[in-house]
């Protein structure tokens, strides 16, 4: 428990639990809070609550996803390598399953980049029925909007001083800065792409997720040496 918490340290116990059970540990979730408080470790803080968007007749805006592949969202996030140079990523989730579909990471990014990451993924999963977005000059782009209209998805934009709308987005952004962009500094832009990747599949594969019970949003299928297949 407490080699976890030094390795994830922004994980509360209940998270950590989770990988110990994974682990095989046969353990509850009260156990180890008694041993977590007992070795006074930090508990992350609360996240502070937020509003919601609403029409004048009181309906919701918000696009709730229902199935895999049904919302993507996509965002930006501002980073900067030890020298100062400026980078940034651009991170694809597909908002139902949780997972991180992609992180893309340049120093510039913008709709072109926008157009290929996109691709790439169409070409691997098919397009979603909607693409949620920020407002930014990038994302409002007309070769954008063309584009997703010509694959047969539909752009889900946000409002202008509304981004707690793409609420999916913003709360993986958030974790991605938390948890690796606040205690990483990287040197290169080589490095930053290799240890951001990296991290990418931790979050996807292992790190448990509270809105799914605490499993990861794509957890790796384990085969038992018994049951691969023989090579001859």
């Amino acid at each position: 428990m407490i080699e976890l918490a030094r390795q994830y340290g922004r994980y509360g116990y209940r998270r950590v639990a989770a990988l110990l059970r994974q682990a095989g540990w046969q353990v509850n979730d009260k156990r180890i809070e008694r041993l977590w408080r007992r070795e006074g470790l930090k508990v992350p803080p609360k996240q502070p609550k937020k509003g919601r968007l609403w029409f004048n007749d009181g309906s919701c805006v918000r696009l709730r996803p229902e199935y895999p592949n049904h919302v993507w969202s996509y965002d930006f996030v501002h980073e900067r390598t030890h020298e100062g140079r400026a980078f940034r990523t651009l991170n694809v989730i597909d908002e139902y399953t949780k997972e991180c579909l992609m992180i893309r990471v340049k120093r510039k990014l913008n709709s072109v980049d926008v157009i290929d990451v996109l691709t790439d993924l169409f070409i691997l999963r098919g397009p979603p029925a909607f693409i949620r977005s920020d407002n930014g000059p990038e994302f409002v782009a007309e070769a954008v909007r063309d584009w997703i209209t010509a694959v047969g998805a539909q752009s889900a934009y946000i409002e202008p001083g509304s981004p707690w709308e793409n609420g999916y987005c913003e709360s993986f952004n958030a974790r991605f800065r938390d948890e690796l962009l606040n205690g990483e500094i990287f040197y290169t832009l080589k490095e930053a792409q290799i240890v951001i990747e990296e991290w990418r599949k931790h979050y996807n594969t292992v790190r448990p997720h509270s809105a799914l019970g605490y499993r990861p949003p794509a957890p790796e299928t384990i085969i038992p040496m018994d049951q691969r297949p023989v090579m001859h």
